[in-house]
């Protein structure tokens, strides 16, 4: 009698095994994973950024679509660091007791990306970094370590291509005064920021490969920003008048600045070109103006895509999301003219 009551219990948690990994199991078990949703914490370096704004922006409304396509609930917290490392940190910290489930960082100082990346390895959480890349021996420490971001040089490079465009379809347009090479000023992001470097080489680079000489009056460091960045283009104005042929910019927001300072110029002086990066919004509406004469764009919708569907497959995959061990994934750029 003994017997037969130990086979049934045996028997009894056969079938409830199979049952519960059966195709109705698993859809309840799924179930019960899906009550919970996937938190996910974003710490930004400067919220007022405006190509960040727009991510941020992205982000919630990817997040309402991955939610209605996965059937997986959400939770994203932003934070901004105000161009804060300490405050970052102080975020990060906040984060890993609060137990999310994926960090996305835009660092602050892409130095100290290995502190970072040392917190979130102790506490067992993924980690993604974007927009702003930190150094590559530092991200290779840990393999749940990401960066979703755009190649400065290739944006760079198609920033000078939108110049050599212009010059051969009409030299006369950009080579104002007729000497045979291009006056310009260039309006950079940061002093020592490895994008606002590569953008400022591989841009000018690209023109002068393209056979077409340049002649550079001035440079300044807009720190991303608008209004400091219309500070030096009215100083300039003053400096060089009818001689500045081209305003080169590391991003869209200082590119604006500059046309605000350009809108502020006599009748009759000469009218330089702008050209930015980015694609914001008002730098795609600058183009279709007429004021900007064109713009390398990222689209902030797919950096958030790229975003919340790595963190789904860090949490719910045990298997590594993107193949070769290679921690990147790249948003590429579209160039955007009138």
């Amino acid at each position: 009698m003994k017997n037969w009551k130990i086979y049934l219990s045996m028997l009894f948690l056969i079938l409830a095994s199979i049952l519960y990994f059966s195709d109705d199991g698993q859809s309840l078990a799924e179930e019960k994973n899906q009550e919970k949703p996937l938190k996910i914490g974003v710490s930004l370096y400067r919220g007022d950024d405006e190509f960040i704004s727009s991510i941020r922006h992205a982000l919630e409304e990817e997040k309402l679509a991955l939610e209605k396509e996965t059937n997986r609930k959400m939770t994203v917290k932003i934070l901004d660091s105000k161009n804060s490392q300490s405050i970052q940190n102080s975020q990060i910290d906040q984060l890993v007791r609060s137990d999310y489930d994926v960090i996305a960082v835009n660092v602050v100082d892409r130095t100290v990306a290995s502190n970072i990346i040392y917190k979130a390895r102790q506490a067992g959480i993924p980690l993604i970094f974007f927009n702003r890349e930190p150094i590559q021996t530092d991200l290779i420490q840990w393999n749940q370590a990401y960066y979703i971001g755009s190649k400065a040089q290739e944006s760079g490079e198609m920033q000078g291509e939108l110049v050599l465009e212009q010059y051969r379809l009409a030299p006369e347009t950009i080579d104002l005064n007729r000497d045979g090479k291009i006056q310009y000023v260039m309006l950079e992001g940061e002093e020592v920021h490895q994008d606002s470097l590569i953008r400022t080489e591989s841009s000018i680079k690209t023109i002068v490969e393209g056979g077409v000489k340049v002649e550079r009056l001035a440079r300044g460091v807009g720190n991303w920003m608008r209004q400091p960045s219309k500070e030096f283009v009215r100083e300039w104005l003053e400096k060089y008048p009818n001689q500045i042929e081209l305003v080169m910019s590391n991003n869209d927001e200082m590119a604006i600045g500059a046309i605000e300072a350009l809108r502020e110029i006599p009748e009759g002086m000469t009218l330089p070109h702008v050209v930015g990066i980015d694609g914001t919004s008002e730098g795609l509406e600058a183009v279709d103006r007429g004021e900007m004469l064109g713009t390398v764009r990222s689209d902030p919708n797919e950096y958030a895509r790229e975003m919340l569907t790595l963190a789904k497959q860090l949490v719910e995959s045990n298997e590594q999301p993107i193949g070769n061990g290679d921690p990147y994934i790249w948003i590429p750029h579209q160039l955007y003219q009138k």
